[in-house]
């Protein structure tokens, strides 16, 4: 009889143990599964923003050739008639102003520059405590210097300067 139930008792003790693999199993299973759709959501809203983006640099394109082609409508004159004394211009003879498309405010070399030199004027002048006229100026040259570097690079990498 002992036996029986120590056999009864090993078999529940092995169902259960199965039956807990396969529910950690499913949790496992179901985490990978959320993990994927937000990563493919993740991934379908860079796309959306690519398609966005390229867009928006055709509508660009066709603004700046429809730009063009006014500006030469504009520069073009009527000739002269024969026998007449007078011709008269077209509406304009000057090329529209094209639209600024440089980005407005400070760019980061000029930010790097001012901040660098502040931060150099300060430094130099503590540094050099009997002359700390010419540790500030010092100071701000070699911070003023350093700071357009990093600012130059940062304008390069995000495209305002070429």
């Amino acid at each position: 009889m002992n036996k029986i139930i120590a056999l009864c008792l090993m078999a529940s003790i092995g169902f259960t143990a199965c039956n807990n693999n396969s529910a950690k199993e499913e949790a496992l299973a179901k985490a990978a599964a959320l993990k994927q759709v937000k990563d493919s959501l993740a991934l379908d809203s860079f796309r959306r923003a690519e398609i966005a983006e390229k867009e928006q640099l055709e509508q660009e394109k066709l603004q700046a050739q429809e730009m063009e082609t006014q500006a030469a409508r504009n520069t073009s004159y009527s000739e002269p008639e024969q026998g007449s004394q007078y011709y008269e211009a077209s509406e304009s003879n000057t090329a529209p102003v094209a639209a600024s498309t440089q980005k407005k405010g400070w760019s980061d070399a000029a930010k790097g520059t001012a901040i660098g030199a502040g931060a150099g004027a300060v430094m130099g002048a503590l540094i050099d405590k009997d002359k700390r006229l010419r540790g500030a100026a010092i100071g701000a040259a070699i911070g003023g210097a350093g700071g357009y570097a990093i600012g130059r690079k940062k304008d390069r990498q995000s495209g305002r300067v070429q």
